[in-house]
């Protein structure tokens, strides 16, 4: 490494050493809890979902998602460690030039596997789903803004899929030192629009989102001083004068470890995720549901332990429609307010029961998994809630025709009901404008 830079002041040195230490516990797993969740994935049953997990762990020290209060402590160790290095370095008269090139060099990487995370997952529509059926027929005022935002993005795939190109194109030009600078100075741009977005539709995801910003103001704190000097004060500005040099073995090494990078986490994880936006989407469940049977129902008939009952817009017991979904939901709207999911963390799970997005945000349905024994004509559902899955109900259903679905059973509560279901040929606007509808063409619904 070529080294011919000015001398470091002793703040600078004090300041850089706690900078280096802090984003160094930031940005490697050094967290316990990582290591137990790499060594428990099945390494030869990997999927996209558990290297997304790996790849955007963070250090925490508490169960559940990462705080701010996480960052402090790592600031205290920081400190602690910087005091202990400026006792240890005091007689030496150094500069941090190649220390602070390495530390930028982890903060691309790091950076870079972020959005390449993020960045598949758009690219192939998989971070914000089309809206389910259930969705599409939940009164607006039942979304929280968190799942309001989110389905929105899920109306627009061409743009997801846009920021997931964006994503992925800016990973590819941190991973160069000529590109990082202008790659980093784009991300922030792009990030902060990302973060903002957290804080006023109350996502979970504005710590992570700030905390990758941390990282790309490192990286840009490179060359900002001479970009500001001259685009801003239009003044001379000298090139950097620390440049790293590759020799023999570490330049041969370099290559070999960033064709590693790319192999893994731009191939086969971008391999991965497209094969499993075909086969396992993971927001929704991925067990079939009944064949045929998806749509929109009317409760025609509602009978409840003998006693029918009418339809009414105040009534908490009675049935006002049901929707079953192509894999294995079923939801219901009631007057009785359903329990509301409050997670706005962007979560990504292996296991069908955990796959909770269809729930999450929303009071306005009861969602139910359900068991087909189509031999026996045995419905057994069970509350998707996590809180509720003790609630279940088992009903024999019968399919006279097409168009009707007969229930009839046991509640949780032991009372016997008896339902007929009346399908619904509803027309979507999303699909009816997708299927030739547009602003210059009449569209009849």
């Amino acid at each position: 490494m070529s080294n011919v830079t000015p001398a470091w002041k002793d703040y600078e040195k004090i300041g850089f050493r706690v900078i280096f230490i802090y984003f160094l516990l930031q940005a490697l797993p050094f967290d316990w809890k990582f290591y137990s969740y790499l060594f428990t994935t099945p390494i030869f049953d990997l999927r996209y979902e558990d290297i997304f997990n790996l790849a955007n762990y963070t250090t925490r020290f508490g169960a559940g998602p990462a705080r701010y209060a996480d960052w402090g402590i790592l600031l205290l160790i920081a400190i602690a460690g910087a005091i202990v290095w400026t006792y240890a370095d005091r007689q030496r008269a150094r500069t941090y030039d190649a220390a602070f090139y390495w530390l930028r060099v982890i903060l691309r990487y790091r950076l870079a596997l972020a959005l390449l995370a993020y960045g598949f997952l758009k690219l192939f529509v998989l971070q914000a789903p089309y809206p389910s059926l259930s969705s599409l027929n939940t009164p607006y005022g039942d979304f929280n803004r968190w799942k309001l935002f989110s389905l929105s993005l899920g109306i627009v795939p061409s743009y997801e899929l846009f920021l997931g190109g964006v994503e992925i194109v800016l990973a590819l030009g941190l991973l160069f030192r000529k590109t990082a600078s202008i790659a980093a100075f784009i991300f922030l741009i792009f990030c902060g629009n990302i973060f903002v977005s957290n804080l006023a539709y109350e996502g979970g995801d504005q710590v992570y989102s700030l905390l990758l910003i941390t990282y790309g103001l490192v990286i840009l704190s490179f060359d900002l001083q001479r970009i500001s000097r001259l685009l801003i004060l239009q003044q001379p500005t000298a090139a950097a004068t620390f440049k790293p040099v590759f020799e023999g073995i570490r330049k041969n090494g370099r290559w070999i470890l960033k064709t590693a990078f790319l192999l893994f986490f731009v191939v086969i994880y971008g391999v991965k995720t497209g094969v499993g936006a075909k086969t396992d989407p993971y927001q929704y469940p991925t067990t079939k549901g009944l064949p045929a049977i998806s749509g929109l129902y009317n409760v025609a008939t509602f009978v409840v332990n003998g006693d029918t009952l009418a339809y009414s817009l105040t009534d908490s017991l009675r049935w006002r429609n049901v929707v079953f979904e192509e894999w294995n939901t079923v939801s219901i709207l009631t007057n009785r307010q359903a329990p509301v999911d409050t997670n706005n963390r962007h979560l990504v799970k292996r296991d069908n029961a955990e796959r909770l997005y269809e729930i999450e945000g929303t009071s306005g349905r009861h969602y139910y998994s359900y068991a087909a024994d189509t031999a026996q004509h045995l419905l057994t559902l069970e509350n998707r809630h996590p809180g509720l899955s003790g609630q279940t109900l088992s009903l024999r259903y019968s399919r006279p025709d097409k168009d009707h679905v007969i229930l009839a059973g046991t509640t949780y509560s032991k009372d016997s009901i008896y339902v007929i279901l009346e399908k619904v040929n509803k027309k979507y606007l999303l699909e009816e404008v997708a299927n030739g509808g547009g602003r210059n063409r009449k569209l009849k619904l």
